[in-house]
């Protein structure tokens, strides 16, 4: 018997263990390395880029301002009316990896939602991006009508058919370009009330269009179907512009945005570049909302990165639709204040009090979590 221990060869195992350890540790370093470079499918979204609509935008390397009103007095304006982007970080060609999207998950100001949220099924990112174009251009002219009709002009407008789906009963009977003139003898001035008259119709009998083709007045029988999502109602598969004659001109002048979401900002600049006092009273404001041309002010996504882009950009004040307060509530930035609103005439109200520097206590604000 040794009187004394062996240590040696007490060593060896320890040291073979501790090599085994380290080799574990470096396999799932490595296996989860490799996992976290694996696409996913999901997208980011986060705070884009931030525009002031009372300010400037480089065009073909020179900065010219966003709203532009050739022949009409316009005044000198004060502080800011920010409109905000969401930048969406991956697309179905390029997904971002796991391990973006777990540095993501613990960031307040992004979010990470399934791929198919922002680019649904057969939709290619081409497509999204002329679908984001097309709206911004609609938004805006909505966003003209909106801001003159709340200054007491006098607004004309027509519906038009932007597009047809394959398949469905307006297929070959409307073409891209057609004035509607009335449905079944009724005439519309917006979308809405044109749909909810080919709902009314039904799939049973056929719905009378009139329509302009080029000048020339056509009659069209189309009879609708159901819709195979949402409520089931009669649809014909048209997609629906609006056309407006303007008292006078006013441009926009913003590229590379898409998305109908800055109109109620936009409708805020004309007004306050058309009016003689300040708007903003030359506080920083930021907002977002869609609108349309009676100045209802409509629900948009990404609206909690959207609050902290505006805080990053030096916003104290936010105006918020109404109807996304369910998103508002418990993410709002430190050092901002939100305010509910549902009209155009809401938030012009708002920016009065902010202005006079009255009690903003009593605007009306999402519920508090």
């Amino acid at each position: 018997m040794a009187l004394f221990p062996d240590t040696e060869s007490d060593a060896r195992p320890r040291r073979r263990r501790v090599r085994l350890g380290w080799w574990l540790l470096a396999i799932a370093a490595v296996g989860v390395s490799a996992v976290s470079l694996v696409p996913a499918p999901y997208v980011i979204e986060q705070p884009g880029p931030v525009y002031d609509t009372l300010g400037s935008v480089a065009i073909d390397g020179a900065d010219a301002p966003l709203i532009v009103i050739p022949k009409e007095p316009t005044f000198p304006t004060t502080g800011s009316l920010y409109l905000l982007t969401v930048s969406v970080v991956g697309n179905p060609d390029n997904p971002p990896n796991w391990f973006e999207i777990a540095t993501a998950w613990f960031d307040q100001s992004r979010a990470v939602v399934p791929i198919e949220q922002i680019y649904p099924p057969g939709v290619t990112v081409e497509v999204s991006n002329q679908q984001g174009q097309q709206e911004m251009q609609s938004s805006q002219q909505d966003a003209i009508a909106a801001a003159l009709t709340h200054l007491g002009d006098d607004v004309k407008s027509t519906l038009y058919v932007v597009g047809t789906a394959p398949g469905l009963p307006a297929e070959g009977q409307l073409l891209a370009g057609d004035t509607i003139v009335s449905v079944n003898a009724d005439s519309f001035t917006n979308v809405d009330s044109l749909r909810a008259a080919v709902a009314a119709n039904g799939t049973t009998a056929p719905a009378t269009f009139e329509i302009e083709r080029g000048g020339v007045a056509m009659t069209k029988s189309i009879t609708p179907i159901a819709s195979t999502t949402g409520d089931g109602a009669a649809i014909v598969g048209i997609t629906v512009g609006t056309r407006y004659v303007f008292p006078f001109d006013v441009s926009i002048q913003l590229d590379n945005v898409g998305g109908p979401s800055a109109g109620m900002m936009f409708a805020l600049g004309i007004i306050d570049k058309l009016t003689p006092n300040s708007l903003t009273g030359g506080e920083m404001i930021a907002g977002t909302g869609t609108i349309t041309a009676d100045g209802t002010v409509g629900p948009i996504g990404g609206i909690r990165q959207k609050m902290f882009g505006a805080r990053r950009a030096g916003a104290t004040y936010f105006l918020a639709p109404e109807s996304n307060c369910d998103e508002v509530t418990g993410h709002i930035p430190n050092g901002l204040r939100v305010f509910a609103v549902a009209t155009l005439d809401d938030s012009v109200a708002d920016l009065t009090v902010i202005n006079g520097k009255g009690d903003t206590s009593a605007l009306k604000a999402c519920p508090v979590s």
